[in-house]
């Protein structure tokens, strides 16, 4: 009977537990979510922008399909050295890059969940179509200079869909489906799969917390270029033009940009009460200025006061930053 009503308590304790932390979890859930819209609202344009310019991509991408040329495969050194996977294995690569892109888009999602976070979802996503719009515009150019027979066994000569029909209306050119995604010929230089992934390691290198995390990103990254080439779906060339002409571009795009405001220091160190941040102090947090408001609170409580007249110890303060 003991052991019925321990059992009983141990349930009833789980039971108030769980429900205190999902009505925590909820209101983060919320305040993030206001948060987020407001930014928003402010950045609408930016994200739409990006997503405009994926939709033209995908449209130079099967435009350059219509005038692809099939022809025997070029002399290439990866293949040489990377025994073919075949077609019955080239799911492989797309699984990497699949595990890579969604690990990432789940990421850039973590504020709503977790307690501790150091980035704005719509911001982070600011910024990463800028990185990506730069390189895909680079690689339509490349792409469409030079039309190279591909690699890909659905894009070599007696595949059907190795050259696309001419197309009835301009509505079946505007449309882009799921297997003209998948079964493009004529986009190779460079990698588009190794734009997004190395754009978004990146981002991670820089914004993530997590070392061990990171450490894995870059080697799934390496094994990617080389499943790329190992089944077939690129040249050598298009994997290497990739490597370094994203990481340049990423690398001087980002100098242009305002940097992102670090959540978690400004979580330290600015107050928690609306009452304390001014109108204007909040805008400026939300465009992503918040160097100088971080510096300024910082001043203030080393001073030995705050801006609703409350007095701070300094070596409290000291002691915590």
């Amino acid at each position: 009977m003991d052991v019925v009503v321990e059992l009983v308590k141990i349930y009833a304790d789980m039971s108030l537990y769980i429900g205190r932390e999902a009505s925590k979890l909820w209101k983060r859930v919320c305040a993030e979510t206001a948060t987020e819209i407001n930014l928003l609202v402010e950045n609408w344009k930016y994200i739409l922008g990006g997503l405009i310019c994926q939709y033209i991509h995908g449209l130079a991408a099967r435009g350059v399909h219509y005038i692809h040329r099939p022809g025997p495969t070029l002399q290439d050194a990866g293949f040489f050295l990377l025994p073919e996977l075949g077609q019955d294995r080239a799911y492989v690569s797309e699984t990497v890059f699949t595990f890579i892109f969604l690990s990432f888009v789940l990421w850039t999602f973590h504020p709503f969940i977790f307690k501790n976070k150091k980035i704005y979802t719509v911001l982070i996503w600011c910024r990463v179509l800028a990185f990506l719009v730069a390189c895909q515009f680079l690689r339509i150019i490349t792409f469409y200079s030079t039309q190279l027979p591909g690699p890909n066994y659905h894009c070599r000569e007696g595949s059907k869909l190795a050259r696309l029909p001419r197309p009835d209306n301009l509505l079946e050119v505007l449309l882009i489906v799921p297997q003209g995604v998948l079964y493009g010929c004529g986009d190779l230089i460079f990698s588009s799969h190794m734009i997004f992934s190395l754009v978004f390691v990146r981002t991670y290198y820089k914004y993530g917390s997590q070392r061990f995390i990171k450490q894995c990103a870059w080697l799934a990254v390496i094994i990617q270029s080389f499943l790329i080439v190992a089944s077939r779906k690129h040249y050598t060339v298009d994997v290497v033009v990739a490597w370094y002409t994203v990481n340049l571009v990423v690398f001087f795009v980002d100098k242009k940009l305002p940097e992102l405001p670090d959540r978690s220091v400004a979580a330290f160190l600015l107050p928690m009460s609306k009452d304390s941040m001014s109108k204007d102090e909040n805008q400026k947090l939300l465009n992503g200025n918040s160097g100088e408001i971080t510096e300024k609170r910082l001043r203030t409580q080393i001073n030995g006061k705050i801006e609703n007249g409350n007095t701070v110890h300094v070596e409290a303060v000291k002691n915590g930053a």
